[in-house]
């Protein structure tokens, strides 16, 4: 069993790499819910859908997230009478958050997902961290966002003084976490190339989440998502610096000291590797296409059985 933790588009981007070497029935996607919202009266899931969007083969090539030849008739609609469409919704997509908020209503967020992916023929399960209310609020400079307005309505524009996670003190991990890290054949714990502050953070606030990682039988590695002191897309480095961390591939594995087992860091950030406190792995993080995925997967599942025979 292969354990891996997402946020959006990069996260996504090795799961999907992952879902081609380890047998569907052998890899959990843990997934970040400090992203979602209520918005038009529904409830949208950003990473939940990015992660299954992608496992099934529909996300938007060029945005990473949303699906591939959506249209925009409801926003342009929308727009037409005043409506709010500062968060774009595409039609096809609106279906998904339709279709949620319905079953949200008599179901579980981990019955939902898991019945919206089987629909789109996704075989690997797909969990979210916890089936309550876990919600990002980013400090700023211009006081507390909801981690959508700082995101998506402010573009990531204002500086940041730090993150609170509403509602994860009390939160329960979800079954589909807690099953996945109980397996016997548990192989390795990964967290995929997700922003540390905004995506796995908020899981590891979850006081069981983290009790569970904390007695883990198999080895937890993390892939940074900074190449060459750049995030690879999102605010990672811009939230780095503002909080007066430093901006490279070390910097997030200090972020992450005392609890992962290996590091992973990109060839271009090759001269890091000896300031990282775990054993590393040296390779190409960057995920072009579905082959830089496989290669990324594969190197990273054979870094964790090396970890293993230590």
């Amino acid at each position: 069993m292969i354990v891996a933790f997402s946020g959006g588009v990069g996260g996504a981007k090795l799961a999907a790499g992952l879902a081609t070497v380890v047998k569907p029935e052998r890899l959990t996607v843990v997934v970040n819910v400090g992203d979602d919202f209520e918005h038009l009266g529904l409830r949208i899931c950003p990473d939940l859908d990015t992660v299954m969007y992608t496992l099934a083969g529909l996300a938007n090539p060029t945005t990473g997230w949303g699906l591939a030849g959506d249209t925009a008739s409801f926003m342009a609609a929308l727009k037409e009478i005043g409506g709010d469409t500062w968060f774009h919704l595409g039609d096809r997509d609106l279906a998904t958050h339709v279709e949620r908020s319905r079953l949200l209503a008599e179901m579980s967020l981990s019955e939902v997902t898991l019945s919206l992916c089987r629909r789109l023929g996704v075989r690997q399960a797909v969990v979210p961290v916890s089936d309550e209310q876990v919600r990002t609020i980013v400090r700023t400079t211009e006081g507390p966002l909801n981690f959508q307005d700082y995101f998506v309505r402010r573009r990531c524009a204002p500086s940041v003084l730090g993150l609170t996670f509403e509602g994860a003190d009390s939160a329960a991990a979800s079954d589909g976490f807690l099953q996945a890290m109980c397996h016997p054949q548990l192989e390795a714990i990964i967290f995929c190339p997700s922003n540390p502050h905004l995506s796995i953070a908020p899981m590891l606030a979850i006081s069981e989440v983290r009790a569970c990682l904390n007695s883990r039988r198999a080895p937890l590695i993390a892939v940074s998502p900074i190449i060459g002191g750049a995030a690879v897309k999102g605010p990672t480095a811009k939230i780095q610096k503002e909080l007066g961390l430093q901006v490279s591939a070390s910097g997030v594995a200090d972020l992450y000291q005392g609890l992962i087992d290996g590091f992973v860091l990109d060839v271009q950030d090759a001269d890091l590797a000896h300031t990282v406190s775990v054993p590393t792995l040296v390779t190409q993080t960057l995920m072009r296409d579905r082959s830089d995925r496989k290669n990324l997967a594969k190197s990273v599942l054979e870094f964790a059985a090396s970890l293993r025979t230590r």
